[in-house]
């Protein structure tokens, strides 16, 4: 077995800890939808509908109405139809999400954006591996540069550890020069809670380091596989983790923690 693709959320896994690729990308393994999931996936279709709209009429009324109606849509799917206990809990969920979404208006006009393409489903072969991703939104302005835009549900960290959150969106930016033959002036993260924007710009010389450390992410990778060695790697995220009680790391912890207390 070796990689046939590579996303770059898996790709973004596997640095941060290769268990933690091997539990979602090898072994497959479900994840428990959290209320947050829910949220995100939910803001993101209302987002990406709000842009259907004449730009006049991208107002934030709009953007309610559009999150009611994907959330109607959602809300029967296999993966969220048990998310909530009661009515009310799911109805505080929703005014919690709508006041969190709305923050978005503080972050930029929707008015005056001119997306290029939403929800880009991208797949380019890199001279030998093969990424793919969903690309959330790309914009041209009017002097014809591009940006590439990302929504985010959470919380934004500190900007002294925002440069970790910007790699899957350089990896955007190496297929849409890829694909395009342009190189996007600039990435954006747009953190709804907050709200805050975070920006980086974006030259050939970063999709050149980029294009390496991939090559590189890929041979490691496929080492992995064919040696079935996926060491975990603890970090800050390790609380927030779905697979902590499944991760060898912890698992040992216990274990000696089991053996320190005689039981």
């Amino acid at each position: 077995m070796s990689l046939a693709t590579l996303s770059p959320s898996r790709a973004s896994d596997f640095k941060v800890c290769p268990q933690l690729f091997k539990f979602r990308a090898i072994d497959r393994l479900p994840e428990p939808t959290t209320v947050y999931q829910a949220r995100g996936t939910t803001a993101h279709l209302a987002l990406e509908r709000l842009y259907d709209l004449p730009a006049r009429e991208r107002t934030p009324e709009a953007l309610s109405e559009l999150f009611r109606e994907a959330w109607t849509e959602l809300r029967g799917s296999e993966e969220f139809a048990h998310l909530f206990d009661s009515i009310e809990e799911e109805r505080r969920w929703g005014v919690e999400s709508l006041t969190l979404l709305l923050n978005y208006f503080a972050l930029e006009d929707p008015k005056k954006v001119a997306p290029l393409d939403r929800e880009l489903d991208m797949m380019e072969d890199l001279d030998g591996i093969t990424i793919r991703g969903i690309l959330d939104r790309i914009d041209e302005l009017p002097d014809g540069s591009l940006v590439i835009t990302d929504y985010k549900s959470g919380k934004a960290p500190p900007e002294r550890y925002a440069l970790p959150a910007f790699f899957a969106l350089k990896i955007y930016a190496l297929l849409i020069k890829k694909q395009l033959g342009r190189t996007p002036i600039e990435v954006r993260l747009l953190y709804l809670n907050g709200p805050t924007m975070y920006r980086l710009p974006i030259d050939d010389r970063q999709l050149a380091a980029m294009d390496r450390q991939l090559r590189a992410l890929w041979e490691a990778i496929n080492r992995a596989i064919e040696r079935s060695h996926f060491p975990p790697r603890r970090n800050t995220l390790c609380d927030w983790c779905s697979f902590k009680a499944l991760c060898p790391a912890w698992l040992e912890e216990g274990s000696q923690d089991l053996v320190a207390s005689g039981a």
